[in-house]
């Protein structure tokens, strides 16, 4: 199969990046890189989420966040939550609302991340449907964490996976509901382009009509290689952070890059043909933005090398 002629870049720095920091992140700089972020011709971004401050005080300012940045109409504004409660926050906030369930192939991660383990987010799943359902929201995606390996367990089997998915899948159905996209995340950066490869067409051959997200960590310098074989497999959905920001708190690495550079996606993208949509230079202000808020180094390759003087 070859490259898909144009790509999808889901945006989840301001959230995904800044939780892990160690510095407090003020309000001020969160919205100044949203609203940097929203001129760049990206059309999705993650910019908090509605946890408990107890464990993620990073995002304690969620609802000031979102009464602040300046919103553009082609952009989709997302936030992440893991209970109904912060379902009903974000709801209540006047963001884009995907009815995604979130699962877990590792027991271990799953209870660290969630304080649940996989049978119970499962059971878990006929309460959710019924909280969309209030906001008459369609349930149509199922999220797979640590769906590549996990630091506390070592390799997932695929199969664990594939069971995962289908108990998901029949869960759903049962209550009226039908999956139409699967995202894989890489969670803790355990995957290789052949393991993408082969999860991809597994996948495939089972639900042919679905589509699939990934959400690919650099931990170990295999990311965009990763995206690559994603890409040749027909994938045309990514989530990335600009400047590689990202992380899990509750992951077990320390230290590690996060997750794979915006610019450095849609750079690869650029130069193989693949259309993104998004305006690089501007995208690089961003990424030098970003570093500056953080006070330290980030990962991203792009920003340091620059483009093409061609």
């Amino acid at each position: 199969m070859g490259l898909p002629k144009s790509l999808t870049i889901y945006e989840v720095g301001p959230r995904e990046g800044f939780q892990i920091e160690d510095g407090p992140i003020s309000t001020n700089d969160k919205v100044k890189l949203i609203n940097c972020l929203s001129e760049t011709g990206l059309t999705s971004i993650e910019v908090t989420s509605f946890v408990s401050p107890k464990w993620v005080p990073q995002m304690a300012d969620a609802e000031e966040v979102l009464s602040k940045i300046n919103r553009k109409q082609e952009v989709s504004y997302r936030t992440v939550y893991l209970n109904v409660k912060g379902l009903q926050r974000a709801y209540q906030n006047d963001v884009t609302l995907d009815g995604v369930l979130m699962l877990t192939a590792s027991e271990t991660f799953s209870k660290k991340n969630t304080n649940k383990g996989i049978d119970e987010t499962l059971s878990a799943i006929p309460h959710w449907i019924q909280a969309y359902q209030e906001f008459k929201i369609p349930v149509d995606q199922i999220a797979v964490m640590a769906a590549f390996g996990c630091n506390y367990e070592g390799e997932i089997n695929i199969q664990k996976v594939m069971n995962t998915i289908q108990q998901a899948i029949d869960r759903v159905e049962e209550n009226g509901e039908s999956i139409k996209k699967i995202k894989l995340a890489d969670t803790m950066g355990w995957a290789n382009p052949e393991q993408i490869k082969e999860t991809i067409y597994t996948i495939k051959k089972k639900w042919p009509q679905m589509k699939i997200l990934l959400h690919l960590h650099d931990t170990r310098g295999l990311g965009l290689a990763n995206a690559y074989a994603a890409m040749q497999e027909g994938v045309d959905e990514f989530e990335s952070a600009i400047s590689g920001l990202g992380g899990c708190p509750f992951a077990a690495v320390k230290g590690a890059a996060g997750n794979i550079a915006t610019e450095d996606l849609a750079f690869m993208c650029m130069e193989m043909g693949v259309n993104t949509g998004v305006d690089l230079d501007l995208l690089l202000d961003c990424a030098r933005m970003t570093e500056g808020i953080v006070g330290h180094s980030l990962p991203g390759h792009l920003m340091r090398g620059g483009l093409f003087q061609r």
